[in-house]
């Protein structure tokens, strides 16, 4: 039995190799016993926010048993987007890297269904579920435990070969497979860059984000008009935010992507501050067609640079 399972975890790795996943690594289902009182905490302090989804399916959220009938096995996946490329006027507002190329939920979801497929032709009936930001599951917790890497200072994964400009997601199956030993260690060390770069201060403690305050959350999340009090503070982000990454010393290990879907819409890094300035519905549904910038959708993205501008 103890065959099978190496056996088969060694094809589902591979598989996913070939696939374009940077990292593989597989956990046991059952209970985040170590999350529980921090996502608690969390929650009742209100740093999620408007994301009033955050506080539904509490218990779903830290046992993917719950989520899939018998499940035994989270596969944790990583793919790397990172990029070098950059807007070209420095003076437009600017959108994080995970966005310059096509929407990621899809590309990733497809990439999760041929690796179902795969393991359903080679190892038989296997039950099991693809998620990329679609429901709720603790990425960033089950990739930890995969050995996939630590969640740094920023709460973003952090791999010591890698960084971070990675996207996470998860299969969870109803079979028994070989489970990574331990996760990585902390190597954050006394480095505290993300914590003093954050442009509106919403890294408000070590490993805590006041998710609220985050220029993602304000810039995408958030329905609502803008807080005032982050007038002045946005760093010129309209779609997302980079800093904390950016300033990451473990992300000099940022490796090029390769993944053709990625590649930035041939208008998007030219438009200059002008523009977006003046950005009409048209030009908003041709460059941002596949994009996950149209989770903002026309009208978030005209607050969000009339916002920088006023």
């Amino acid at each position: 039995m103890q065959q099978n399972r190496t056996a088969y975890s060694t094809l589902i790795k591979s598989e996913a190799k070939k696939l374009g996943f940077m990292f593989c690594g597989i956990s046991k289902a059952g209970f985040l016993e170590e999350e529980a009182p921090r996502l608690e905490a969390w929650l009742k302090k209100g740093m999620h926010g408007e994301m009033q989804y955050m506080e539904n399916h509490f218990d779903k959220r830290l046992d993917p048993r719950l989520l899939v009938d018998g499940a035994k096995s989270v596969i944790s996946l990583a793919l790397n987007y990172y990029t070098d490329e950059q807007q070209t006027d420095p003076l437009s507002p600017k959108i994080s890297k995970y966005a310059f190329g096509a929407d990621y939920h899809l590309v990733i979801k497809e990439k999760l269904k041929q690796l179902l497929q795969v393991i359903n032709q080679e190892i038989g009936e296997v039950g099991g579920r693809a998620f990329v930001d679609s429901a709720p599951v603790l990425d960033k917790a089950w990739a930890k435990k995969a050995g996939l890497g630590w969640i740094g200072k920023n709460t973003n994964l952090i791999n010591k070969k890698a960084g971070s400009f990675f996207f996470l997601a998860e299969l969870i199956v109803d079979i028994e497979l070989e489970y990574e030993i331990a996760p990585n260690a902390d190597h954050c060390g006394t480095c505290t860059s993300c914590i003093d770069a954050c442009p509106t201060e919403a890294i408000v403690g070590p490993y805590i984000v006041d998710g609220s305050r985050c220029i993602s959350y304000l810039t995408i999340e958030l329905k609502n008009e803008m807080p005032q009090e982050f007038k002045g503070k946005m760093d010129n982000w309209m779609f997302g935010c980079d800093v904390c990454q950016d300033v990451c010393p473990w992300n000099k290990f940022s490796v090029l992507h390769n993944e053709p879907a990625f590649t930035p819409h041939s208008d998007l890094l030219h438009l200059n501050k002008q523009d977006w300035e003046d950005i009409t519905e048209e030009v908003f549904q041709k460059v941002f067609k596949n994009s996950a910038v149209k989770r903002t959708k026309f009208s978030g993205l005209k607050r969000n640079v009339s916002f920088l501008r006023d």
